[in-house]
This record gives C-alpha cells, sequence and structure tokens, in this order.
C-alpha cells in the first residue's frame, strides 16, 4: 500500500483529494494536516467521508510526513517550496497542487507571484504534472508540479495542432470560465452566494499568473514564439470549467485531418475524450469526473479553427490529475481510483 499524506486537507482540491484516495484500492491514507482543525475528525468536517476516512486532522507539527510514500500539497503558493526539500532528502516523494514548481525560471515566478522562492534548486528537477504530454518524465520523478486547471484545458487543446505546425503560435486566443470553486475555500467578498450568482464576469484581463505558465510549456511544442492572449471569466457554478480556443491555420487542411489528428493524438489518453467534429461539450458531462472532453469547429469561409474544452475543475483541473501522477510514479495504472463517471444532471 501506498502510504499517502496530504498537507493542507480542509480546502476544496483537498477534500477532493480525500474523496479520490479514500476508494483508491492502492493507497493508505496516513496523515492529513491542518493547524486549525488539529484533532478533529476528517469525517467531523466533511461527513460525506463518513465511513470512508476514520483519520483525524493533526497539525504540521504532529504528522510525521517523512513515514508517507507520498505527500500532496493542497496548499497556498510558498509552504511546498519550504517543506519539500526535507521530504525528498528523507525519500519522500512531493506531488504539489500549488503552483510553486510550475515556472521554472525563478524570477518569472517571483513576479506573478509576489513571494520569494525559496528552494530554487528544485526548479530544474520538478516534472511537470500533464500525464497526456509528460507520461513518461513523470514515471521518474520524485517531485511533481501539478498544472494549473486553465492551463490543462489550454495545453491538451493546443497541443496537438502546434506538434504538427498547423498554426500561428503568436495569435493564440483563450478565452476561458470557471466556476467559483476554483478561487477555493476561502471567504472573499467576490465568491460570495450574493456576489458571484446571477453574474458573470471576466478578471485578469491585464495578466494572469496561468499565462506564463501555459506560455513556458506550449513552447515545448513549436519552434514559434508564442503569443497568448488569455482572459479568464467566473460564472455562477461550483464546479466546471469551460474554455473556447481560436488558432490561425496557417496550412490548408480539411476537417476530416483535423479530427483524425486529434483522435490520433490522444487515442491512447483514457482521461481525454475527442468528441465529434462539431460538437458542443458541456461542463456537466465532467463534473465529479476526471474526464476532459474537447471538440472541434471550423467557422465557415475562416483560417480559424475553434477548439472547445471542459472539465471539473477540482479533478482534472486539479486532484484527479495529481492522482494520475501519483499512479505513474508507483508504477500503477494511470486510471486508478479514477473510473468516477461523471453526475447528471
Amino acid at each position: 500500500m501506498i502510504k499517502v499524506g496530504i498537507v493542507g486537507g480542509t480546502g476544496y482540491t483537498g477534500v477532493e483529494l480525500l474523496r479520490l484516495l479514500a476508494v483508491h484500492p492502492d493507497v493508505q491514507l496516513t496523515a492529513i494536516t491542518s493547524r486549525k482543525e488539529d484533532g478533529l475528525p476528517v469525517a467531523d468536517m466533511f461527513p460525506s467521508l463518513r465511513g470512508r476516512v476514520d483519520i483525524a486532522f493533526s497539525s504540521p507539527d504532529k504528522a510525521d510526513l517523512k513515514q508517507c510514500d507520498v505527500v500532496f500539497f493542497a496548499t497556498p503558493h510558498g509552504v511546498a517550496m519550504a517543506q519539500a526539500p526535507e521530504l525528498l532528502a528523507a525519500g519522500v516523494k512531493v506531488v504539489d497542487l500549488a503552483a510553486d514548481f510550475r515556472i521554472k525560471d525563478r524570477a518569472v515566478f517571483e513576479k506573478w507571484y509576489k513571494i520569494e522562492h525559496t528552494a530554487p534548486e528544485l526548479l530544474d528537477e520538478a516534472v511537470y504534472g500533464l500525464p497526456e504530454l509528460n507520461r513518461d518524465a513523470i514515471k521518474g520523478a520524485r517531485l511533481i508540479a501539478n498544472p494549473g486547471c486553465y492551463p490543462t484545458t489550454m495545453q491538451l487543446g493546443y497541443y496537438p495542432l502546434l506538434k504538427a505546425g498547423l498554426i500561428d503560435a503568436g495569435s493564440l486566443i483563450a478565452d476561458c470560465k470557471s466556476g467559483v470553486s476554483g478561487a477555493g475555500r476561502k471567504a472573499e467578498i467576490g465568491t460570495l452566494f450574493s456576489e458571484s450568482s446571477d453574474n458573470f464576469k471576466a478578471y485578469g484581463v491585464q495578466g494572469h499568473r496561468h499565462t506564463p505558465e501555459t506560455s513556458a510549456q506550449l513552447a515545448r511544442y513549436t519552434d514559434q514564439k508564442v503569443g497568448l492572449i488569455f482572459t479568464p471569466h467566473l460564472v455562477p457554478m461550483i464546479r466546471g470549467m469551460h474554455a473556447t480556443l481560436y488558432a490561425r491555420l496557417t496550412q490548408e487542411i480539411d476537417n476530416a485531418a483535423l479530427q483524425a489528428l486529434f483522435e490520433e493524438q490522444y487515442k491512447d489518453s483514457e482521461f481525454v475524450d475527442v468528441m465529434p467534429f462539431g460538437s458542443h461539450p458541456e461542463t456537466r458531462s465532467t463534473r465529479g469526473s476526471n474526464m476532459l472532453r474537447l471538440a472541434l469547429h471550423r467557422p465557415e469561409g475562416t483560417d480559424t479553427v475553434v477548439i472547445l474544452v471542459v472539465q471539473d475543475n477540482l479533478v482534472k483541473g486539479a486532484s484527479g490529475q495529481a492522482v494520475q501522477c501519483m499512479n505513474l510514479m508507483f508504477g500503477l495504472e494511470e486510471s486508478k481510483g479514477l473510473q468516477q463517471i461523471a453526475l447528471l444532471p
């Protein structure tokens, strides 16, 4: 059994990890930390886990994380970089769901996240945990930088086109929407029910932290200079993410060939569903599951391809993807413990 520790078990990604790992056949939940909730049984805070998780939260100073095989950090930015070096030195593998190791350039990280990076020696070693594009490297990793939710949709949407050299990488446009849970489990005016319900708005238009992360990853797949305009929006739902991606084709290709390109690329990726050309994937078709669905469109008379991508921002966009990485790191089937079907209605 894989002994698992979770640092930060009270947030949305933390409880999502608990939900997934509680029924994983090869996992033993060993430690769940929370300084504020020290001693409180996990199931008392999250009744959905009654009968599944029988341990209590423990403060970080009491939890012996070095006895774990892998530790997930479901914490604010800056926590993993402070604790990862000691855990790695003790032979513990680390999966960080925050952004501490996603951006290789220390100066770029510090510019966007406004904190000092205290473990720069680990930036080169950290493996970006997007299994569909980085599977082999993840298998041999001991430190995983779990991708951001928006970057997951953008990369999986653009990758086949960039790899084939079919689009202008300098004129990418991503129009993306996320449910309120993407903002985390904290009290803020903008995410109160009365503020977010019956409302729709853009944010981060001048610049968003996921832009440098996505651009740096996309640059790995093309010799062109990447130019990405990314605009996120907040929609009045709890879970779900919808990305509408635009790219200008630079070569002649028919719609059937475009569809075949994506189907071939993701034929061995269990959690990427390439829907029939012209489909309209819905966020509810992925709710509670680790599935990402996408569909291609080609507006008539244009040289533009439109890619529609949906996922659950807390599962494939965060905790489910982290479990995918754990499975690969320990030589398990990538889909183990992640077979949940989306909830409808």
